[in-house]
């Protein structure tokens, strides 16, 4: 059965249509071409004219000429259109109008650079154009690093190892930086938040490098659509872009489905599980012979997912219908990646259920479904996820499948979030002291500081806090490193962990490596006893042993898997700012926030019920950050004046809930970037309100901006609470009634009259 078989189907069949909020249609669009440059390479052109290109898009054309005359350009087209030839063409033009040249392409996954190569060497190998391409990262071998430093015209590289493996050595690159004419950033809307931040002070650090080498590169910027494209790529670079965002290139039918799962529960507004309906609809997708992407939130839901589809379709007499369905996700090694990306390419995989690392460019071949098992909070991450379907130009369908979260809910009563341009903004702060500071360190180490010279601003007190450290020196009008350390390495690019735990096999002796993990999220997934699962197989954690980054486990047969209980407490260290706006009294300051892994639920396969629980034996994580606490004070919040005593307590949590989940929506921030947690007779402040607080040491800017954007946030909180049909709350709204809060009323309606009124004052 072909894609257009079954969409006909869906739309007659009443069952399914119940559930579609949206349906909306894309109609197929023709390109709009623009002749080949009349000064491209005879070569050049002869390698695209042997892959059936002859012209090119019109906004391929636009950028090419944009580079070409020098100024810094940033491109953002949607997925599938050909944005690598807006950059590829105009560099290898230069790097073969002058044997000397260099350009260095960076891309914030090692896989992205991997797959980036391949698409490189698919030109340059077939029409034997002199330019060497080398990929350098962690996994590059020391024999090919010397080849790549001196002889390679096209390095490839990832922030991370440009942070600690190129610019801290760049005695050793000095060739390359002299002839250094481009530096290429594809998807640049990940450069957001944390990472941007990070981002902006690395690239302050390589443009310093390469003055020092008398080089000036242009700046060719990728990005995904977001509402700031131009303003982001400035703020990362610090000098202004030239804007490219017209999309020439065609594309087939697409078909954009909003889907509610069913009630299973109407008196409680309790839908149908995500990962199970998921499931339900990627299979008949697969069944009718359609290629899918099913991309899922977490791992574990990826590794569940994949799990049930395979149980279902397993069949020993048909080969399991012919159809292969592989999980993706972080911390699969490097060859177990590249053997699904290469199995969906060559048509050997049908499936495959990812977290959001195949949400960038990878080519990964012609998929034509894709199913969101929950809704990003990014609209950009959305329209990326249901891009990687309708490559191949014929019709495609993206289901966005809504859990019963509060943000779903609001997004899947909102088709308009994603048939209009993109309302999201990027957020950065490279001013952040704690990431500012630590990018110096690191700029001091590769070069002294010169007196007067800039970082993005005048970094002489910073400098002079950092000599008071005992880290620099200062002599001669310039600052010097002088500690022994190799401070990149103290630094990490994502704002995690520096070293990953290592995921160590030790069934019957095998001690085989099968996975790695991040630190922090180790101490949620890692924990000892723990249900550990990895592309089908089970295993349950012996022992984690977070001093040295391992964690040892075993193959296991048990009918569940776990998920870990975190619990928080929040401490004021010092307030920088106290003033009365939109209807509560803002406390600014710095946070301890202290996190305990205490105990761990194990939740039954396939029903997904809850059938006991484990203690949990970790040290507490304390994180030292910055944050606001919104009092609710009599004389300046009369919304809270009207809540009733006994209310007050869960119309403070459930507001408390709503913000964090509406947060992301208008901040382009993860969902865990920012904690929100509501308290009744704060113990530091002796008053009731809501903490907000960046989910990163030091802080990032983000709980500092909540305020200012109050209104937006209490509007969208209170239309979600209106729009949801349950009559006392429900998981999909403020949160189910729960008799342990001992309510006189309705917390659904306390909860909106609380917000109508809040609105009005502000």
């Amino acid at each position: 059965m072909s894609l257009r078989v079954l969409l006909e189907q869906w739309k007659s069949n009443s069952a399914f249509l119940e559930n579609v909020t949206e349906w909306s249609v894309i109609p197929p669009r023709d390109g709009q071409y623009a002749p080949m440059p009349e000064d491209i390479s005879p070569l050049l052109s002869e390698a695209l004219a042997a892959k059936g290109i002859d012209r090119l898009y019109s906004h391929q054309r636009e950028s090419w000429d944009a580079v070409r005359s020098g100024k810094d350009t940033v491109v953002v087209t949607p997925t599938a259109s050909g944005k690598t030839l807006c950059y590829n063409l105009p560099v290898l033009q230069t790097l073969l109008e002058s044997p000397a040249s260099r350009a260095l392409y960076l891309f914030p996954t090692k896989a992205l650079s991997q797959d980036q190569q391949a698409a490189l060497n698919d030109i340059i190998l077939d029409a034997e154009l002199p330019v060497p391409i080398y990929t350098f990262d962690g996994d590059t071998p020391s024999s090919i690093r010397m080849a790549a430093r001196q002889g390679g015209r096209i390095i490839i590289t990832n922030p991370d190892m440009l942070h600690t493996g190129v610019l801290p050595n760049h005695t050793k690159w000095i060739e390359f930086f002299q002839n250094l004419k481009y530096i290429v950033l594809d998807e640049l809307h990940t450069y957001t938040g944390v990472f941007g931040s990070h981002m902006a002070n690395l690239m302050r650090r390589l443009l310093r490098i390469c003055r020092f080498y008398g080089s000036q590169p242009v700046v060719i910027a990728a990005s995904a659509t977001i509402g700031n494209p131009d303003d982001l790529a400035a703020a990362l670079l610090g000098r202004p872009f030239e804007l490219v965002n017209g999309n020439g290139a065609p594309s087939g039918e697409k078909n954009l489905i909003l889907y509610n799962p069913p009630l299973v529960d109407r008196v409680q507004g309790i839908r149908r599980g995500v990962v199970l309906e998921s499931r339900r609809l990627a299979i008949e997708l697969l069944k009718s012979g359609v290629k899918t992407i099913v991309f899922t939130r977490s791992r574990i839901n990826a590794e569940l997912v994949s799990g049930y589809i395979n149980e279902s379709l397993a069949n020993i007499y048909n080969d399991n219908h012919r159809i292969r369905v592989e999980s993706y996700r972080g911390g699969y090694l490097p060859g177990e990646r590249r053997g699904v990306e290469k199995g969906l390419r060559d048509g050997t995989i049908q499936g495959v259920v990812s977290t959001n690392a195949l949400e960038l460019g990878i080519d990964i071949g012609g998929l034509d479904a894709a199913v969101l098992a929950g809704l990003p909070a990014s609209v950009a991450s959305a329209w990326q996820r249901a891009g990687r379907a309708g490559r191949s130009g014929d019709v495609s369908v993206a289901l966005m499948v809504g859990s019963s979260s509060p943000t779903d809910q609001y997004l899947v009563r909102h088709p308009d979030y994603f048939l209009s341009q993109s309302p999201e903004s990027a957020f950065i702060d490279p001013e952040n002291l704690y990431i500012l500071a630590d990018h110096l360190k690191c700029a001091a180490f590769e070069l002294p500081f010169e007196k007067g010279e800039q970082f993005g601003g005048d970094p002489t007190d910073m400098l002079a806090y950092l000599e008071e450290e005992g880290v620099l020196r200062h002599t001669s009008g310039r600052w010097f490193w002088s500690d022994r350390s190799y401070p990149s390495e103290r630094v990490s690019m994502r704002g995690g962990d520096e070293e990953n735990v290592v995921i160590i096999d030790q069934t019957k002796g095998r001690n085989i490596v099968i996975g790695e993990m991040d630190a922090h999220s180790a101490r949620e997934m890692l924990h000892d006893e723990a249900i550990y699962l990895h592309r089908g197989d089970q295993f349950q954690v012996k022992r984690l042993d977070l001093e040295n980054h391992h964690a040892y486990v075993e193959s296991s047969e048990v009918n569940y898997y776990t998920d870990a209980l975190v619990k928080s407490d929040i401490k004021v260290l010092q307030e920088d700012r106290r003033r009365i706006d939109s209807g509560v009294e803002e406390h600014l300051g710095d946070l301890l926030i202290r996190s305990e892994v205490a105990k761990y639920k194990k939740i039954r396969f396939g029903t997904h019920e809850n059938i006991g629980y484990g203690d949990i034996h970790l040290p507490e994580y304390e994180m030292h950050t910055r944050g606001v606490f919104m009092a609710f004070v009599d004389g300046s919040a009369a919304a809270w004046e009207s809540v009733p005593d006994e209310l007050k307590a869960p119309v403070v949590s459930r507001t408390a809930t709503l913000l964090r989940v509406v947060v992301p929506v208008f901040l382009l921030c993860r969902p865990g970037d920012l904690g929100v947690a509501g308290r009744i007779l704060d113990p530091h402040y002796g008053q009731s309100g809501i903490y907000a607080y960046d989910n990163f040491p030091g802080g990032i800017g983000l709980a500092e901006s909540l305020v200012d954007r109050l209104y937006e946030l209490l509007s969208a909180a209170l239309e979600l609470v209106a729009a949801c049909p349950c009559k006392e709350g429900c998981p999909s709204c403020v949160g189910a009634k729960d008799e342990r809060d001992q309510l006189a009323g309705n917390p659904k309606e306390a909860t909106k009259a609380f917000l109508e009124e809040w609105i009005s004052e502000i």
